[in-house]
């Protein structure tokens, strides 16, 4: 009984602190960022990469890619296909291997060992080929070691799906007879490689152009639906171009037109209803046009992050309201916790840390 009543003491002790960090992280609201370039090379332009156990895999335009290690260093690799230098904007590590996949005709989908026991491995392996004239790949992910999901533009008269169940070893695409199809003008932006959210087996895909709509399946890709957004859509730059969710019913999208970077019209869209309705928030306010939008882990859903060539912006309610935290121009950015996050552009990637 003694040792049932400690047990008790210490769960009550622990559920406690989480509770005061839960209430911290609800009333706090960042206003500092600090930026440090850990990589500078004006030959790159990246948006996407993987951080694993401290080391930053990353893959840019033609067919260059590497890695930077927890230690400082630096390994590069070059990718090539017969003469073909690939261009990757989309990433994707299943806890066993990482994968890049390509944009244009052939697109391919290379499968690579990663950093182990502080040794880099660089051996890789095409897993994935499809050569099609329309054939463009914006983003991929995985639900889980053996399963994942790739997307890209329409080929025929469906969004672009491939999907793996053995590891990466083998791709196969989904036939448009189980796919809702596209309208007219609609496709997707590889900007920043999260087209796709993965939230358990729920999967959201944003499209955008001449239309901007959400594919839903909650079935790991056996099944699919189709929602309608409000966001700016019309012309074949406007739309999504990133979204995230932070639970299986709130989710966050945000995009616009990057040819008019400063229009804050709705282009800022979220759902508290796992994407089948949507409503624009800050409208008319807040950032314009950015390529990339994160909830903030364990904030509760709401604390987001957008990101873009014009700079980060940061909200601390949800979407509601935001404040603009550096003019710094990134692409595309993931977080390791609720203070530090990586983010990576145009000749560099840097590690950001977020303050009160």
């Amino acid at each position: 009984m003694k040792n049932l009543f400690v047990v008790l003491i210490i769960l009550s002790f622990l559920s406690c602190e989480q509770q005061k960090k839960e209430e911290i992280l609800s009333s706090r609201e960042l206003s500092r960022i600090w930026v440090k370039d850990i990589l500078k090379d004006s030959t790159l332009s990246i948006r996407t990469f993987e951080e694993i156990d401290g080391n930053i895999y990353y893959a840019a335009h033609e067919g260059k890619a590497g890695v930077l290690l927890n230690d400082g260093s630096r390994v590069t690799d070059l990718y090539k296909y017969d003469s073909i230098l690939p261009s990757f904007r989309a990433s994707a590590f299943n806890g066993k291997n990482i994968f890049y996949l390509s944009i244009e005709s052939p697109a391919l989908i290379y499968k690579l060992d990663y950093h182990v026991n502080n040794k880099v491995y660089l051996n890789h392996s095409l897993v994935y080929k499809e050569t099609h004239e329309k054939a463009f790949y914006d983003s991929m992910k995985f639900w889980n070691e053996q399963e994942g999901i790739a997307m890209g533009d329409p080929t025929d008269n469906c969004i672009s799906i491939i999907i793996t169940r053995d590891g990466g070893n083998t791709w196969t695409k989904i036939s448009c007879e189980d796919l809702p199809n596209v309208t007219e003008g609609e496709a997707a932006f590889a900007a920043s490689n999260t087209n796709i959210s993965i939230v358990g087996n729920h999967t959201w895909i944003a499209t955008g152009g001449k239309a901007s709509r959400i594919l839903y399946s909650s079935d790991k890709g056996k099944s699919w639906e189709i929602f309608e957004t409000p966001i700016i859509q019309g012309t074949q730059t406007t739309g999504i171009y990133s979204i995230d969710f932070y639970d299986e019913k709130s989710g966050f999208a945000i995009g616009g037109d990057y040819t008019k970077p400063n229009d804050t019209l709705n282009n800022k869209i979220r759902t508290k209803d796992g994407g089948k309705t949507w409503q624009v928030v800050a409208n008319g306010m807040g950032p314009g046009y950015r390529s990339c939008v994160q909830y903030i882990p364990n904030s509760d859903g709401k604390e987001l992050v957008a990101v873009g060539f014009k700079g980060i912006d940061y909200s601390h309610d949800g979407g509601d309201s935001w404040k603009h935290v550096s003019d710094e121009g990134f692409y595309t950015i993931r977080f390791l916790n609720d203070s530090v996050a990586y983010a990576a552009g145009k000749g560099r990637i840097s590690k950001l840390i977020f303050r009160e």
